[in-house]
């Protein structure tokens, strides 16, 4: 059971660690309380839907961008949904990031929305790989034989 412990606390170790450097926020603590035996995989699904769309909107935003004439209004309804998205399940870096671009967006600033465009992408694929490697060492406690720890 030595391996367990070790696991749970290098799982609640990443967890501090991605709400210290703002990756997350107490909306993905809410997400992990509604999580019970009867949903065991609650979180883990509702991240992937995240991810699925995700990957969506910033392909239609990367193309909404390139067009001869952009359709500011919109580049910001698909901003507005993937700020709406990512702050239901606390991405915080990324819906910070998505702020940012609705402004340039006002502005019809193409420039700006292109490189908000680059900082939302980078921000997302980050929060990916954190949230990917969460669900890791998830699945390996479990394996295990432990249980995973819940933050308070």
């Amino acid at each position: 059971m030595e391996i367990v412990g070790k696991l749970q606390n290098q799982f609640m170790e990443f967890m501090r660690s991605l709400y210290r450097e703002g990756f997350l926020d107490d909306q993905f603590l809410q997400l992990q309380k509604l999580q019970d035996e009867s949903n065991p995989d609650f979180v883990v699904e509702v991240v992937s839907l995240f991810f699925d769309d995700s990957e969506k909107l910033l392909n239609n935003l990367a193309m909404a961008l390139q067009q001869q004439v952009v359709d500011f209004k919109q580049v910001d309804a698909h901003v507005h949904q993937f700020k709406g998205s990512s702050s239901s399940i606390g991405a915080q870096r990324v819906k910070n990031a998505c702020v940012a671009f609705r402004n340039f967006c006002e502005e019809k600033n193409l420039e700006g929305c292109v490189q908000c465009l680059q900082h939302a992408k980078h921000e997302y694929f980050l929060v990916k790989n954190k949230l990917e490697t969460l669900f890791r060492l998830e699945q390996q406690i479990l394996a295990a034989g432990g249980t995973v720890p819940v933050l308070s």
